[in-house]
């Protein structure tokens, strides 16, 4: 039984009109009406019956029409999946800075391996830098990187974290009802450099004060960082996803400074154009849920 015979029955009863029909399959009104025969031989009943241009449908017309939409629409359903599957690949590498390895990655990979269990992934870490040329070469499929962007690159935002404050157990300011940007600054700062453009503000606001920062350590590595701090080493700015585990064994603590509520350092996904559109975007639907459990557990 042919399908396009089918589709011309049910797009025939959808419009109440043979004329419409056509219109709406790109055929000829005779087209239409040479496969609802050719239908009718197939299943030696009369669908139609008919007075001139009108028609009605017959009793056994309308046995037929649940049967007909049913073989249709599980016919787009099973095109919708194969192209599904086609558009999904089955190997996919991905290049992200030292952080997204660090603290985003190991709560995405197992749900994505869940999500998509044929699919083999490889992880490379590097530059936001390198990872763009990665992409744009080719040897990369989705890059995970700071706020960037290129002619030849998709690029949308991933997560925003938020940049806040921490200090260690027993800090004056965790007895403060109000912290200002001034306090901050007389304290030994543990200042961690990530390169964002929301760390650049921080540098900026500083600059604001009548007295430089008590600058005690510049570092460029956040493990260390933590680290110093949770050894009373001062007190320093981080991304909240970076401290999800210490906050949970209170060895840091989170201090509001009002003033700096706006800060956050932001990732985006980066694609070639036009490329891996089916799976990125449901990547980004389950990243973005996988991350918010994550900060709010």
């Amino acid at each position: 039984m042919n399908i396009e015979n089918i589709e011309a029955f049910v797009y025939v009863i959808h419009f109440n009109s043979f004329n419409k029909a056509a219109d709406a399959l790109f055929l000829s009104q005779p087209s239409i009406s040479a496969r609802i025969q050719t239908l009718e031989r197939e299943l030696d009943v009369k669908l139609f019956e008919r007075e001139g241009r009108h028609f009605t449908l017959t009793e056994k017309g309308k046995q037929f029409l649940p049967y007909a939409q049913q073989i249709l629409q599980s016919m787009k359903k099973g095109k919708q999946q194969l192209q599904q599957m086609k558009a999904t690949p089955h190997e996919v590498t991905i290049g992200c800075t030292i952080s997204v390895s660090n603290y985003i990655l190991p709560e995405l990979v197992p749900v994505m391996k869940t999500r998509f269990p044929e699919l083999q992934v490889k992880l490379l870490t590097a530059s936001s830098e390198a990872i763009m040329e990665k992409v744009m070469s080719k040897e990369i499929d989705l890059g995970l990187v700071r706020n960037m962007t290129h002619p030849h690159i998709d690029s949308v935002k991933f997560y925003e974290d938020p940049i806040r404050l921490f200090v260690h157990e027993g800090h004056p300011f965790l007895r403060m009802n109000h912290v200002a940007l001034e306090d901050v600054g007389r304290q030994p700062l543990i200042f961690f450099e990530c390169g964002s453009l929301d760390w650049m503000k921080l540098h900026h606001w500083f600059e604001t004060l009548d007295h430089p920062p008590n600058i005690a350590f510049h570092m460029d590595n956040l493990e260390t960082a933590k680290k110093l701090i949770m050894k009373q080493m001062g007190i320093g700015f981080l991304p909240s996803l970076s401290v999800t585990e210490e906050i949970k064994a209170r060895r840091l603590f989170p201090v509001d400074v009002p003033s700096l509520a706006s800060l956050s350092l932001r990732t985006n996904l980066i694609v070639r154009k036009g490329e891996y559109a089916e799976f990125y975007k449901p990547f980004l639907e389950m990243s973005r849920e996988v991350l918010l459990q994550t900060a709010l557990a």
